[in-house]
């Protein structure tokens, strides 16, 4: 086995073993599912989303806000029933990849989405916040003793590392863990909403005697009568739809995940959105209707909440009310976690279109997208100290993001009406159209009316970020039209006639006399040693030990270099090797290695620099030689290239055997696709994680009896069955063979199609049964154009879908 870092040991046993692409495969979910499992972060707004409209009406008019709230949460729900209906449109056309960013990318084009890319990045962000947040003002509400700035800060901040832990472990969007908090709040919930309904109609409700003034959100109390609207100005009375406006966040996850729901997807999905944007209204205008009976008003530290005092105000504190609060906790936090399933597969599609860093598009060791997950727990983070943790300051930043996206969805399908003109597309246009226009007056309202508040920071920040994105993007097609540009004409452009090599020596070690060593394999016309001379004792020093080690025969170059300008000085030494334009010239750079970090701020990088300067010259190629100074991991990788050279001794002494050995390919290939290990199918090579999928389900049952490769014997004609590792096109004599690796888990074996380039669904991840003739293609068991059949292609990756 070749030996891990331990830094790779203590990854898996912190992440658990890696999981493979193929285990990106995931069960299709069922409406029930669906709803349990998407639906968390929107219904869960029902929480906090009638309380921060009272966090904004009760400081201006105290009592007179109980009967403004329920016209604006009418309001509300009137914007609620339109962009359902226009998320509705984007599901029945958009059932593979939903959501605002690819309905804007596919109808307005790259640079436009980016808008809604912003919006969304921004909103994934503050969800991750804004739930934590709301989740821990729940917590506090139940155990009063913990409603103080630094535990709830403390508790919100370990919850979302707690979130970041499960996400890198591979926690997947489809758990049906996630279903069951929704259920249990929505029970819970709707339970209080019907039983305080009840309780109205019997006029067994009661007012909660109001707090000391200074407990109150905004330290006062609002008398009515008193100005514009009983004492509410028209900005407080905007601000407090804007911030209701936060009931509906998580409406769009529907339309994100249509790709998951079982066929037909976009039925599923439409059926699941009514049901959810039901459910939320339901909530929502039943949690309004208990605050305007019970008088439950918004505390300064956000604790207890207005959902709490509801639910003991009807049922008391008793076995009821902490059941609700758990309820609350659990779907506030699990609301919390669906950005970590949203934020980094929407930044993988950015990526993958080049706006952002293609860092984001990599899957990590359990096959998340860990790189995004890592950029939204440190801005979710930074929010939760800055805001420490109130709902309110972060519900600031919040609503512009969702209902920009809501914009760019409701605008896009205007767009995709407009240009297909399908069925009632009139009564499309019309629908998307006034939701688009719903939504942007809810931003502008949000910008306007809580720029002071925080808002200001996503309308300074937003614009930003978009400008940020369209110039990386401006980036990404400058570096690919240069990269690309000549090609072809470069790779296939006559060689020079001569190649200069040249190591740069700096002492005289082992280090050195690696590259020294390197530099003679690549056989070139004039090999030179050089050392630049920025201190003369040394440089005699290292002049003597040069002759006194018998390396007289390679002269070493000693150059001044008065003004101890290193890479200047190997610009112009290579400048002048190549000055006859005939001359391919390569610097060889040894680099020390050293086990421990503590070791590594000890040594400069001075190779890496040079290399750097060098590799700006026209056919100048520096390589950087590695030296690893021993240590343990050393000594164990070592020690494992000592027992690998002897079993390539002991093959070389076997009998080869017979077929075509002059041709094939120039080292052997191992069981895994590597080159350089013949391991000849032993049973201690490296061991893959093992996924038991359709594909080798039906390999399994299609195989009948084969032979393991590990078990073959030359001139036999067997039958073999497995997966293929690797696969490669060999130019030969004018014509190409396609030569792929099967593995079997016991061993690999190539396969050989002579004359045959391609064959359509052979590939890396395709599976196979084999049959033919064992011989030897390029020193190793091979089958020459085995009959064959094709059971299974290759998994693919659906991010992109």
């Amino acid at each position: 086995m070749i030996p891990e870092r331990r830094r790779y040991r203590l990854k898996n046993k912190l992440l658990g073993p890696p999981l493979v692409t193929e285990q990106l495969s995931s069960e299709r979910l069922g409406r029930p599912s669906a709803l349990g499992v998407l639906a968390p972060d929107c219904i869960s707004s029902s929480a906090y989303g009638t309380e921060e409209m009272l966090t904004q009406l009760v400081p201006a008019v105290g009592l007179a806000a109980f009967s403004l709230l329920v016209p604006i949460t009418l309001a509300i729900l009137g914007v609620l029933f339109f962009v359902t209906l226009s998320y509705l449109e984007v599901i029945e056309q958009y059932t593979k990849a939903g959501g605002a960013y690819v309905v804007a990318r596919d109808n307005f084009g790259p640079n436009i989405a980016q808008i809604a890319a912003v919006a969304l990045l921004i909103d994934y962000t503050v969800t991750v916040a804004v739930q934590t947040a709301a989740g821990t003002a729940a917590l506090t509400s139940a155990v009063p003793a913990l409603a103080n700035t630094f535990d709830t800060v403390a508790i919100t901040v370990a919850v979302v590392l707690l979130l970041l832990f499960g996400n890198l472990r591979g926690i997947r969007e489809a758990g049906r863990f996630f279903a069951f908090p929704t259920y249990f709040f929505v029970f819970a919930l709707g339970s209080v909403v019907i039983v305080g309904y009840i309780k109205a109609a019997l006029g067994e409700i009661h007012h909660i005697p109001l707090p000391a003034h200074h407990l109150i959100y905004g330290g006062t109390f609002g008398v009515s009568g008193k100005g514009l609207l009983m004492g509410l100005a028209f900005i407080t009375l905007l601000r407090s739809f804007a911030n209701g406006g936060s009931s509906l966040t998580g409406l769009e996850a529907i339309s994100n995940g249509v790709s998951s729901f079982r066929r037909p997807e976009s039925r599923h999905a439409r059926q699941t959105l009514i049901v959810m944007s039901s459910v939320l209204a339901f909530l929502v205008f039943g949690v309004t209707m208990l605050a305007r009976w019970t008088h439950a008003v918004p505390y300064n530290i956000g604790s207890p909440t207005v959902v709490s005092q509801e639910v003991q105000a009807i049922f008391g504190r008793g076995f009821v009310f902490f059941m609700v609060q758990l309820a609350t906790v659990l779907i506030l936090y699990t609301g919390g976690n669906t950005s970590f399933n949203g934020f980094p597969y929407l930044a993988n599609f950015v990526a993958g279109d080049r706006f952002l860093p293609r860092q984001l598009t990599r899957r990590g060791h359990r096959l998340a997208f860990s790189n995004g997950i890592l950029v939204l727990t440190a801005v979710a983070l930074v929010l939760i100290l800055v805001f420490k943790a109130q709902v309110d300051g972060l519900v600031s930043l919040y609503a512009i993001g969702v209902f920009t996206g809501f914009t760019m969805a409701g605008s896009g399908m205007v767009k995709h009406h407009l240009t297909h003109r399908g069925a009632h597309w009139r009564r499309s246009v019309a629908i998307n159209g006034f939701s688009a226009f719903l939504s942007a007056i809810v931003v502008l309202i949000f910008a306007i009316a809580k720029f002071e508040k925080g808002a200001w920071v996503v309308v300074v920040v937003g614009p930003l970020l978009y400008m940020g994105l369209i110039r990386l993007h401006h980036q990404y097609e400058k570096e690919s039209a240069l990269l690309e540009t000549g090609a072809v004409e470069a790779s296939e452009a006559p060689i020079l006639r001569r190649h200069v090599v040249v190591v740069l020596v700096d002492r005289l070690d082992l280090a050195t006399a690696r590259a020294l060593q390197y530099a003679r394999t690549l056989t070139p016309d004039d090999l030179r040693a050089v050392h630049f001379d920025i201190d003369s004792k040394e440089a005699r020093e290292l002049e003597d030990e040069w002759g006194r080690l018998g390396l007289a025969r390679l002269p070493l170059d000693i150059i001044e270099c008065p003004d101890r300008r290193i890479g200047r000085a190997a610009i112009e030494l290579v400048a002048d090797a190549t000055l006859d334009g005939d001359t391919e010239c390569t610097v060889l750079l040894p680099r020390r290695g050293y086990a421990r970090v503590w070791q590594r701020f000890l040594h400069d990088r001075t190779a890496d620099k040079i290399a750097a300067v060098l590799s700006q010259v026209p056919h100048v190629s520096a390589t950087i030689i590695p030296f690893n100074l021993p240590g343990r991991f050393g000594e164990r990788v070592r020690n494992y290239g000592q027992s690998v050279q002897r079993a390539r001794m002991r093959s070389t002494s076997d009998e080869e055997m017979p077929g075509t050995a002059d041709e094939g390919t120039d080292s052997p290939i191992d069981s895994e696709g590597r080159t350089g290990v013949d391991r000849g199918g032993r049973k201690d090579a490296p061991q893959r994680p093992k996924v038991v999928s359709r594909a080798d389900s039906e390999l399994a049952r299609r195989a009948g009896t084969t032979t393991p490769i590990s078990e073959i014997t030359p001139r036999q004609r067997v039958k073999v069955a497995g997966r293929v590792k690797s696969v490669r096109v060999q130019p030969r004599a004018g014509t190409s063979n396609l030569e792929c690796v099967l593995s079997d888990g016991t061993g690999g074996m190539l396969l050989v199609f002579q004359g045959r380039p391609k064959i359509a669904g052979i590939e890396p991840g395709a599976r196979l049964v084999a049959e033919g003739m064992v011989g030897a293609w390029g020193r190793r068991p091979a089958m020459l154009n085995p009959s064959f059949e094709l059971v299974a292609g290759a998994e693919q990756d659906s991010a992109h879908n």
